[in-house]
């Protein structure tokens, strides 16, 4: 990281008024070697200007923030949250979440917090980083837009520009109350993979009935062209929604985009959840704390 460089302290003389000419010398060096005219005015170049902020890869605090799959919803038992398994800030040594990883399971629960609210759009994210940001936290986890996707319907998905003005008020938000917080940012799933996973077993099918991510699930055998439509509907929405959390993250220093790792990532049926075959289980939610424990440790963001 560039540093200004340090400011040198001009040696005092014993001289009176008539060295006036080597007191102007001394300031003028003064104020170059500061990068300051010498009038104290900041001048240009590199010397005057401001370092950019380092991503800390060993950061001494995680609050989390998001949806079901950071709640650990299925995870454990049926249609309950499980935030002990959350690959976010769990303390399941099956799952090693990323707070135990980083800070050592001793400290989980006295130094992570978990703000995610299953069933949670990007609508919600303010107020969800508003009580993390009164922590303090050294790391911020998102991950969020898979309910913006999920709805009865892919009509009712949400706006793409309602999604980008919901995140961008999040981290305005968020940089007012906590400015030193660093942001790290998991890219939403490939809702169409999963979908491959399930759809040729009876039994998910039944389940999936019960009415999960009907704008993805619905009639998951059928190959007629309006259901295809539609599934690639939902997935191309899904890849906006990634791209806008992309663009917004590149506009904050402290924020790193995952670079789609978890909307890439080839989750089978061994990663999602036996009772509902859609959310992560205990080895999908150690997949998600693997991947972002390797990208926010990392010296240089993914690309």
């Amino acid at each position: 990281m560039r540093t200004t460089a340090p400011r040198r302290r001009a040696r005092r003389t014993s001289a009176g008024a008539g060295s006036g000419a080597a007191a102007a010398l001394l300031l003028l060096a003064a104020g170059a070697l500061s990068g300051c005219s010498a009038d104290g005015v900041k001048t240009g170049g590199e010397r005057g200007a401001q370092a950019a902020p380092r991503w800390n890869t060993a950061p001494a605090s995680v609050a989390a923030v998001g949806d079901s799959i950071t709640r650990g919803f299925d995870a454990c038992s049926v249609l309950a949250d499980c935030p002990e398994a959350s690959w976010a800030t769990g303390d399941d040594p099956e799952v090693r979440s990323l707070a135990a990883r980083l800070l050592g399971e001793a400290e989980v629960p006295a130094r992570s917090w978990n703000y995610a609210v299953t069933g949670s759009r990007m609508a919600d994210l303010p107020g969800q980083l508003a009580s993390a940001a009164s922590h303090k936290p050294a790391l911020v986890t998102v991950m969020v837009g898979s309910n913006d996707a999920c709805r009865p319907s892919a009509s009712s998905m949400t706006p793409v520009a309602a999604f980008r003005s919901g995140f961008e008020k999040a981290l305005t938000g968020l940089r007012a109350a906590s400015p030193a917080s660093q942001v790290y940012v998991s890219s939403v799933p490939d809702l169409q993979r999963l979908w491959e996973q399930g759809k040729d077993d009876p039994m998910v099918r039944r389940i999936w009935k019960l009415g999960i991510c009907q704008s993805m699930l619905a009639d998951p055998t059928s190959a007629t062209a309006v259901a295809t439509a539609r599934r690639e509907q939902v997935r191309a929405r899904v890849v906006e929604y990634n791209e806008v959390l992309r663009e917004v993250c590149a506009k904050d220093q402290l924020c790193r985009y995952d670079g789609g790792a978890v909307f890439q990532y080839p989750f089978s049926t061994e990663q999602l959840s036996r009772w509902d075959w859609f959310h992560p289980g205990k080895d999908g939610q150690a997949r998600l704390a693997e991947l972002a424990h390797r990208q926010v440790t990392s010296a240089e963001p993914p690309r």
